[in-house]
């Protein structure tokens, strides 16, 4: 360990969006096989670490950013992250982490895992570990199934739960609108629902389409919109029928693709470039809070 130890890290994480998510058949232990391509987007939050006499998290957010849900006891995933890392090391360490919020809560984004990532990597250099990433990744898996590409950020694929993290060939930029709400969604609820919806029907192995991984490599904006999907959709279409007007205006606005984000609320519009995106928020605005982002853009990274 080096001799001198910082007082505080600060690392910034990405919200995630999912340009593919397919959903396989339920498995005997509860969970679904995905075959989804992530894409780090340009809105984050980020976690403070400093030495502390017992554990705590602390929670601020950005303009419009509800934060009343986020738990601040050991359920909380930032906490539950270095708890998990002084464990594997052997530590008897303990931190106050701060989170400020600027990845909305329950919308689809993985705020949450961005914040466990975050704080893995905090406390990596807060009690000067080196830990190799394969060892992040591997304590990343055990926290859920989108913290490890929280990490890793980009474009990338995520198979098994979605913790199984591969990096994708991409050389575009992508502009979007993120239209978020006030109410979030029930990850487990909608999944039910796709469970509810298919229940006879059979389920085939989700595979991550030919033409989406080509549009990546190939930085084709146009492509990428004509190969997006969601298999969760119509579950968070049932639950939440609202969201249809919403998705139906971004396309009547000119968005080259409109689709949930993982389990949703959030929306996602994809846009020929950054002008583009800015138009089409503004005919988004009386739905809910419409913010332009950009990607992909790097995993947690210390400030």
């Amino acid at each position: 360990m080096p001799d001198a130890l910082p007082s505080e890290v600060t690392v910034r994480a990405p919200a995630k969006i999912n340009l593919h998510l397919g959903v396989g058949p339920v498995r005997p232990d509860g969970f679904h096989p995905l075959a989804t391509a992530y894409q780090a987007i340009s809105l984050f939050s980020t976690v403070t670490a400093r030495p502390a006499d017992d554990w705590s998290v602390t929670c601020s957010a950005g303009e419009g950013i509800d934060v009343t849900g986020v738990p601040l006891d050991d359920t909380n995933l930032a906490l539950r992250a270095a708890r998990l890392l002084a464990e594997h090391a052997g530590l008897d360490h303990r931190v106050a982490l701060h989170l400020d919020k600027g990845i909305p809560v329950a919308g689809g984004l993985a705020g949450g895992s961005a914040d466990g990532a975050a704080a893995l990597l905090a406390c990596d250099r807060l009690w000067g570990l080196g830990a190799p990433m394969g060892t992040l990744l591997e304590l990343a898996a055990h926290l859920g199934s989108d913290v490890p590409f929280g990490l890793v950020g980009g474009s990338a694929s995520g198979h098994g739960r979605g913790e199984l993290v591969s990096p994708m060939a991409d050389t575009g930029r992508y502009d979007w609108v993120v239209l978020t709400f006030d109410e979030g969604m029930s990850t487990p609820a909608v999944y039910a629902d796709f469970d509810a919806l298919h229940e006879g029907n059979g389920v085939a192995d989700p595979e991550i389409p030919d033409a989406l991984v080509k549009a990546l490599a190939a930085g084709d904006v146009r492509a990428l919109a004509r190969a997006v999907g969601n298999d969760l959709q119509p579950s968070s279409l049932r639950l939440r029928p609202f969201l249809a007007e919403p998705l139906r205006a971004g396309l009547d606005a000119s968005a080259l693709a409109g689709l949930v984000s993982g389990s949703g609320p959030t929306c996602l519009f994809l846009c020929e470039d950054a002008d583009h995106a800015t138009r089409v928020a503004g005919a988004l605005s009386a739905y809910g809070r419409a913010a332009l982002a950009h990607g992909p853009v790097a995993g947690a990274t210390v400030l």
